[in-house]
């Protein structure tokens, strides 16, 4: 860490996150969950197959159902992911899948470095997933957010605008101005490419720089350059300064 580079947030006031990817590990959850199922089944895919087969049916799901609490979200990707892979879904296996978001496990560095940004920036949490599995995700993460904003409380999901807009409105009950606040995530799909749309800045926690492809989540539509990157939200936390 550098001063300089402590000094360019100096300015802000309060930090957005994604949850899913960024603080919370969702690759291994997804992965861990989807395992035992393609076992039972005699699949043999590898652990980038199924990220890959989770991201390319989850956004169409969400963008057909942007109601749907993401349990249901995730139960029918499954059912999907069956459907195009000729292996049947039962109730169980479906409904099992649905509720696992809540015990994919938090990246290591999560709670620490959250705990340390919030010495100095408001906390929020923009999260496509429902009230239910983000507050078990959020025991996880062990620090209280000033605010949580998930899918199910906007209706609709990321990328879709929507989203963005109203963690906008949100800014003005916790006196912060747009300026002075900064999108943190994974995903330049789901994050960077919609928070910039509506103008914001926002830095890049690159959890899989050291892999290929984009794992769950699918490539930005179109070119996207955050603000800043970095590798993990504990080199992030250095480079704040706290």
């Amino acid at each position: 860490m550098t001063l300089r580079i402590a000094d360019e947030f100096a300015s802000y006031r309060a930090l957005s996150f994604d949850c899913y990817g960024t603080l919370i590990d969702w690759e291994s959850g997804i992965a861990g969950a989807l395992r035992p199922w393609a076992s039972r089944h005699g699949l043999e895919v590898s652990r980038e197959q199924l990220l890959a087969a989770f991201s390319a049916t989850e956004t169409v799901v969400q963008s057909e159902q942007p109601t749907a609490r993401y349990p249901d979200i995730l139960a029918e990707v499954l059912r999907r992911i069956g459907a195009q892979l000729g292996v049947g879904v039962s109730a169980t296996e479906a409904a099992t899948f649905g509720a696992s978001a809540g015990d994919w496990p938090a990246f290591t560095d999560s709670s620490n470095a959250l705990r340390r940004l919030q010495s100095r920036f408001m906390l929020i949490v923009l999260s496509n997933v429902d009230r239910r599995s983000f507050a078990s995700s959020s025991r996880r993460l062990g620090v209280d957010f000033d605010r949580v904003i998930t899918a199910e409380d906007v209706g609709s999901y990321k990328p879709a605008p929507r989203n963005f807009e109203a963690l906008l409105e949100h800014l003005t009950d916790l006196e912060v101005q747009p300026d002075q606040l900064l999108h943190v995530a994974e995903s330049l799909y789901h994050d960077h490419a919609p928070a910039h749309a509506v103008g914001l800045r926002s830095v890049w926690i690159h959890r899989r720089h050291a892999l290929d492809g984009f794992g769950a989540t699918p490539p930005p539509q179109h070119d996207v350059e955050p603000d800043w990157r970095f590798e993990s939200m504990a080199a992030f936390a250095d480079a704040a300064g706290v």
